[in-house]
């Protein structure tokens, strides 16, 4: 207590030979600076030292190890997608037991099908160095990819013999290598072909590319001193990071001690030659097959950054603790000037004893009082009754007002009203289905987005406008309302002032906006007009999440905008799907008519009016299917809820939740949805053949059923027989291709399915006109 009274005396000595008479806050301030400047970087040092010495190092070994996990994986789902990858191949449709009989030299289109799609396999699967095809039937020929002859008593066919003749129909082996030397072996995963069948006449196999599989083995070593390999379970290794081929006494070494912990996922610290290091391990389960990775790394070199960086730490507080106490004293000379400048301005230039805040205390409670007092006269209700008299004048509830009356009231209000005229911006903000994705804002916050977007526009309008007034409501849109001298240029401001607000919204709120910058007039009673026309002109914006500025008086003079393509053949596949039963297909159907809709520049009342009729279409589908809408959908005013939807991804979310399980949960709880399935499967077979020569009982063998079930059916759940409906079929798409292409009158009958006369016959009788007739009346239309 002493010494400590003895430094407070000294210091209290020292204050008074810089500033004279101070009070007791000084003398505080610099012991408590003193300390604060000291103690914690001394502490933190030591502490981290500490740290390091114990726990961070077992917390380092840890994360270690789940990193070499999370890479394993990495690993494991390569090797997963390239035994998908050949598992889609080998059971894809053109590999069947007619390629036994296929002279491939001379069927040349199937041989080049199947180069294709061997160049696609190897394509998808970045390991794979080659692919190879070995078909055993008229020739023995040989894919890789392109087709050769390979004769029947080469080492090469032996060992394809070999291959397909053992193991099961997936399996992973050593094959010849491809190099020179002969002794050398590629590890290879073997699939025949057909896939899934006793009886395979040819296979796939698909060689590892060395190189890779090394360079992706050596994600599991992260460090330079570090190895990894990957062995089999009978302890040959199959592929390490070595320059060498022969495995090194450490690898050797982890690998008999890995052995005898019986491949389990396991870490541990392995002791060898004076060094310690961290060893992972852990199987990959491959088809018929498991696969141990190990990886090796010195400790040292996981915690040597770290115990550097402790020592540091601790070198440069003790050199920090030199400084502090002058530093400290300098800084409280700084901070208390300011102080000592206040307290002698309230007391009128006298030395004051005592603590120095007490002083500025009482003044402050003094001023504050009377602050009070003038804000209790003033009343702050001014800005609430403005902000209500424009919300009613923009709504239209003061038409009954004539224009003097307004004026006074804006005067009242506080408006400069003399020689005016006024403007207004209408605001929308899109992209909120952004934001509940990246987790920034969700569903119901809109108030709270509209609020920050009126607060942005409020403050970025009154740097170029002197009188301007924001209108928030609260779902995001916000309304302004400049007012300017009469006859003042003010398109130029207004263009500058929403890039600005794209900007600044675009930065900070991350969504996009659309702007209607509407007309000026100096008549009051005209500002409802203004806002009504700004929001209505809102539907000529694009319709996609972009940034738009819609000037009124341009919309006129606007060139005439390409036709509104409706895609209808879209909406008839978003139906077919919904009938069946499936919502995935369902689901992308939508999404892909949302891209056609909006593709190109559409306008939002252009996507309105489409998903509108989707809309309705899908209704008279359900009504079709014997559902009442109203009763599915719970007396929902679904157009209406439609209509609120800005956003691609909001309306195909809607159509989603809204329509399409309602009705799918609906058809699966009826007796009779498997025969509506059934009819469902022969149109989607009628819309893929109906160029060819199909009938009743071909589309009833496809469908597994007889062909009276399958008419009584197809006209009981379609409402059409079944001549009538791929007439109709027909009929449609030889309009499409009569309005989109230019092939002639007799092409268009084949790619239809009909021949020449019978079609000019039929299309006249469904049309009333005759295909060439029906071509120029679409081109002049």
């Amino acid at each position: 207590m002493a010494l400590f009274g003895s430094i407070k005396s000294r210091l209290g000595s020292w204050g008074s030979h810089f500033y004279g008479g101070k009070g007791t806050h000084y003398r505080k301030m610099l012991i408590m600076i003193l300390l604060i400047a000291s103690i914690p970087g001394l502490i933190t040092g030591a502490i981290i030292y500490w740290f390091v010495g114990g726990r961070i190092e077992n917390e380092l070994l840890q994360l270690h190890k789940n990193q070499i996990i999370k890479r394993a994986e990495n690993i494991d789902g390569q090797f997963a997608n390239m035994e998908l990858s050949m598992s889609h191949g080998a059971l894809d449709t053109k590999f069947d037991y007619s390629l036994k009989e296929v002279d491939f030299f001379r069927q040349f289109s199937i041989s080049r099908d199947i180069s294709k799609t061997i160049v696609l396999m190897q394509g998808a699967m970045p390991l794979a160095k080659r692919l190879d095809l070995y078909i055993d039937g008229m020739l023995p020929v040989h894919f890789n990819p392109e087709i050769s002859v390979t004769s029947e008593n080469t080492a090469e066919w032996n060992e394809f013999k070999q291959l397909k003749d053992n193991g099961p129909n997936v399996y992973w082996t050593n094959v010849s290598s491809l190099s020179k030397n002969p002794d050398d072996k590629d590890l290879a995963l073997v699939h025949k072909i057909p896939g899934g069948t006793s009886e395979p006449f040819g296979l796939m196999v698909a060689r590892l590319d060395h190189d890779n599989v090394v360079s992706l083995l050596k994600t599991v070593a992260p460090y330079d001193e570090g190895e990894a390999f990957m062995m089999q379970e009978d302890g040959s290794i199959l592929v390490s990071t070595g320059e060498k081929s022969d495995a090194s006494p450490l690898i050797e070494a982890v690998k008999q001690e890995v052995l005898s912990k019986h491949f389990q996922q396991t870490s541990f610290l392995f002791k060898w030659e004076k060094n310690t290091y961290s060893v992972s391990a852990g199987a990959l389960e491959r088809i018929g097959n498991k696969w141990i990775y190990v990886s090796i790394a010195p400790t040292s070199a996981i915690k040597r950054p770290i115990v550097f960086m402790s020592q540091a730490i601790v070198l440069v507080s003790c050199v920090g603790l030199l400084l502090a106490a002058v530093l400290a004293w300098i800084a409280s000379r700084r901070i208390y000037s300011p102080v000592n400048q206040l307290v002698r301005l309230l007391s009128g230039g006298k030395s004051t004893q005592g603590n120095e805040f007490e002083l500025i205390e009482k003044h402050w409670e003094h001023l504050n009082r009377e602050s009070l007092e003038l804000q209790s006269k003033l009343a702050n209700q001014l800005p609430q009754v403005k902000e209500g008299f424009l919300l009613q004048l923009i709504q239209g509830y003061l038409t009954a007002y004539s224009e003097e009356d307004l004026i006074d009231r804006m005067n009242h209000y506080g408006w400069n009203t003399a020689d005016r005229q006024y403007s207004v911006l209408y605001i929308q903000l899109i992209g909120m289905t952004q934001l509940d994705t990246v987790g920034r804002f969700s569903h119901g916050d809109e108030g709270l987005i509209t609020f920050a977007a009126a607060n942005m526009v409020e403050e970025l309008a009154k740097e170029r406008f002197e009188d301007c007034h924001v209108i928030n409501f609260h779902d995001l849109t916000v309304g302004l309302l400049v007012s300017m001298p009469r006859g003042q240029a003010y398109k130029t401001e207004m263009y500058q002032l929403s890039d600005t607000l794209m900007q600044t919204i675009n930065q900070i709120l991350k969504m996009q906006v659309t702007i209607t910058l509407g007309k000026a007039t100096p008549c009051v009673r005209e500002i409802p007009l203004l806002f009504e026309e700004s929001k209505l002109a809102l539907s000529y914006r694009n319709f996609g999440n972009e940034n738009q500025i819609i000037d009124l008086e341009a919309l006129s003079k606007m060139e005439e905008q390409q036709p509104f393509q409706y895609p209808f053949s879209l909406e008839r596949e978003i139906i077919q799907s919904m009938r069946m039963g499936q919502e995935e297909e369902t689901d992308q159907h939508i999404q892909t008519f949302m891209e056609a809709l909006t593709a190109g520049g559409a306008k939002e009342m252009d996507v309105q009016q489409g998903i509108m009729n989707l809309l309705g279409s899908l209704e008279h589908a359900i009504m079709q299917s014997g559902m009442n809408p109203n009763q599915l959908f719970k007396s929902s005013n679904m157009f209406e809820q439609l209509s609120a939807l800005k956003e691609p991804e909001q309306i195909r979310a809607w159509f989603m939740n809204k329509v399409i399980r309602p009705f799918i949960t609906a058809m699966e709880n009826r007796a009779d949805f498997q025969l509506k399935k059934m009819i469902e499967q022969a149109m989607l077979y009628i819309q893929a053949n109906y160029m060819s020569d199909i009938s009743l009982d071909s589309c009833a063998e496809h469908c597994g059923t007889n062909a009276f079930v399958m008419s009584r059916t197809f006209k009981q759940v379609s409402g059409k027989n079944f001549i009538d409906y791929l007439t109709d079929l027909r009929m449609e798409k030889a309009k499409e291709m009569l309005r989109n292409s230019e092939l002639k009158i007799n092409e268009v009958s084949e790619k239809v399915g009909y021949q020449h006369s019978y079609f000019n016959r039929i299309f006249k009788k469904y049309e009333g006109v005759t295909p060439s007739q029906y071509r120029e009346m679409s081109r002049k239309a």
